[in-house]
């Protein structure tokens, strides 16, 4: 079976600044911070708002280099699935993006601060996806 790094504190931390980011980018643009609409609106044909989408999205990309500058140590990251289970797996976010209206940073994250009822059924959905695919992929096969 494989093993989980817990890290509450870290996670904690990391939390509250996406929380922190969401409502930055909702009380000065009034935007939702749904990582998949943000990163549509760059890809060609890119929305007239582009500038504040490339900036957000090279914050969450830089983000883990500039932590690791501070603490002195490398942010540990592996994937351990192929790359054919990565492809299929963004195959499979990207469709259900589309037929939920929205990702989990959009309806999770911010849908339900605002009590969206949509939001929290498609995060409740999110995360009984989730949660079935993790006990299949851990347990069964």
């Amino acid at each position: 079976m494989a093993t989980t790094s817990f890290t509450p504190f870290l996670s904690l931390f990391g939390g509250m600044l996406i929380g922190l980011a969401a409502v930055v980018l909702m009380a000065l643009l009034g935007r939702v911070a749904g990582m998949t609409g943000i990163l549509g609106g760059v890809l060609p044909p890119a929305a007239s708002d582009w500038r504040w989408r490339a900036m957000f999205l090279a914050g969450a990309v830089t983000a883990p280099f500039a932590y690791s500058s501070l603490a002195g140590t490398a942010v540990e990251f592996a994937v351990p699935s192929s790359l054919a289970a990565l492809v299929l797996g963004g195959l499979l976010v990207g469709v259900g993006v589309a037929y939920g209206g929205g990702c989990t940073s959009g309806h999770g994250v911010c849908g339900i601060a605002r009590l969206s009822g949509r939001s929290i059924v498609a995060t409740c959905i999110f995360m009984a996806a989730a949660f079935l695919t993790v006990f299949i992929t851990r347990h069964i096969l």
